[in-house]
C-alpha cells in the first residue's frame, strides 16, 4: 500500500483507486496472512527458498488443495509471493509478514487483541466507551482484566506491549543511572521488568510500583524469583480514583508508557496528584512513543493504529499522542518539561523531564 504521508497528488486516478480497493479488501488479506502463518505455508517457502509447487506446499503442509489454492493466490495478488511455471517463491514482504518479531508482535496483537472488537470503533467514537472490549471480556478498560484476560489475547497483548518498551530499557537506564536517583516509583509498573532491571543496575537502588491490584499480583509473580525482590515495593491502588493517593518518599517518578493510557484530562489528574504527593523538585520523567518523532512512516502509521485500539477496546479515550499535544497537556498540569531526550536506538520513545511548576 502507498505511503501514510505520500502526497495523493503525485499518483494518478487510477492508481489511487487501486489503492482504495487494497484498504477495501484489508481485513480479508489480514486473515490471509493469518492462515499463511498459521498453516506453515510462509515457513514452509522460508525454509525452501527455489520454491514450491501447490501440490507440494499441500503435502508439506496438511492444507487441502483448495485451501493452499485459494491463500497462495492471494498471497500471489497481494505481493507475498511470487509464481513462475506453477513455483511460488516468497518475496521480501512475505518474508516480513513471516519472519520479523516486530511484524510478528503487530499481528498477533491485532489478531488476538483487536480484530473483533475493532468493529465497534464507530460505536466507541460516539459514545466515548471502549465498546470493542466486550469481545474480550466484562471490564471497564482492558487494564481492569489485563491478568484475567484469556489466551492467546494476554500472551499476545504482553508481547506487543513488550516489544516497544524492553527494547528502549538499557538506554532509558542509562539515562535514569545518569541522574544518581536511588528509589524511584514505578508508575504502572505493569509486570515489573522495568523494576527489576532498574534494581539489578545496583544494590542500593530501590523501585516502588504504583499500579492496579491485578498488576501489582502479576508483578510480585514474576519478581518473587529474583534476588532483586528485597529492593521493590508494591503500592496497589487505582490512580484515577479521586480519593486514591500514591507514595510520597521518592527521588524520582518514573512513567513508561504509562500517560498514553489516559484521556488529556486524565492526565492532567494524574500529574496534579502526584504533584501533591511528591516532595517540591522531585522530578518526574515520562516515556513515551510520540508518533510524530518516529523516524519511519510505519512506525508512526502504526502508533496511530494503536490509537485507535485505545478508542475501541482499551479504555475508549486515550491515544499514542502527538508530542506538542502531550507537553501542552504537561504543562497544564502545572508541570515545566525541563529536558527532553531521544532514545536513539530504536527511535521510537522520547523521555520528558519534567518538575513541577510550583
Amino acid at each position: 500500500m502507498k505511503k501514510m504521508f505520500s502526497n495523493s497528488s503525485e499518483i494518478s486516478a487510477i492508481e489511487a483507486k487501486d489503492v482504495a480497493q487494497q484498504w477495501a479488501f484489508a481485513p480479508v488479506f489480514f486473515q490471509t496472512i493469518v492462515c499463511l502463518r498459521k498453516t506453515g505455508i510462509f515457513k514452509k517457502l522460508i525454509e525452501h527458498r527455489k520454491g514450491y509447487s501447490l501440490e507440494k506446499l499441500a503435502e508439506l503442509t496438511n492444507v487441502s488443495d483448495y485451501g493452499v489454492k485459494v491463500l497462495m493466490e492471494g498471497a500471489l495478488t497481494a505481493g507475498f509471493v511470487t509464481e513462475e511455471e506453477g513455483i511460488y517463491k516468497i518475496t521480501k514482504v512475505g518474508y516480513f509478514l513471516a519472519n520479523d518479531p516486530m511484524t510478528d508482535a503487530n499481528i498477533n496483537f491485532v489478531n488476538d487483541v483487536c480484530y473483533e472488537g475493532m468493529h465497534f470503533l464507530m460505536d466507541s467514537i460516539t459514545e466515548g466507551k471502549p465498546k470493542g472490549l466486550k469481545k474480550l471480556g466484562d471490564w471497564t478498560t482492558i487494564y481492569e482484566g489485563l491478568s484475567e484476560l484469556e489466551e492467546p489475547a494476554k500472551s499476545s497483548w504482553l508481547k506487543f506491549d513488550h516489544y516497544y518498551s524492553d527494547g528502549s530499557f538499557q538506554q532509558a537506564l542509562d539515562f535514569l543511572g545518569s541522574k544518581g536517583h536511588k528509589h524511584i516509583m514505578d508508575v504502572g509498573g505493569n509486570t515489573g521488568k522495568f523494576a527489576l532491571a532498574y534494581t539489578k543496575r545496583a544494590e542500593e537502588n530501590r523501585v516502588t510500583i504504583v499500579d492496579l491490584p491485578g498488576q501489582i499480583k502479576m508483578a510480585k509473580k514474576n519478581i518473587g524469583q529474583y534476588q532483586e525482590a528485597s529492593q521493590i515495593n508494591y503500592y496497589a491502588t487505582n490512580i484515577l480514583l479521586p480519593d486514591s493517593e500514591t507514595p510520597t518518599v521518592v527521588d524520582a517518578v518514573w512513567m513508561s508508557q504509562f500517560l498514553d493510557c489516559f484521556s488529556n484530562d486524565e492526565i492532567v489528574f494524574i500529574l496534579e496528584k502526584l504533584k501533591r504527593n511528591i516532595p517540591s523538585g522531585t522530578p518526574i520523567y515520562i516515556m513515551e512513543t510520540f508518533w510524530d518523532n518516529q523516524r519511519y512512516e510505519s512506525a508512526a502509521y502504526c502508533l496511530t493504529g494503536t490509537s485507535l485500539y485505545f478508542t475501541a477496546i482499551a479504555n475508549g479515550n486515550s491515544k499514542m499522542y502527538h508530542s506538542v499535544d502531550f507537553k501542552e497537556t504537561v504543562n497544564r498540569a502545572g508541570f515545566n518539561v525541563d529536558e527532553e531526550f531521544s532514545l536513539t536506538k530504536d527511535s521510537y520513545h522520547t523521555i520528558l523531564c519534567c518538575t513541577a511548576t510550583s
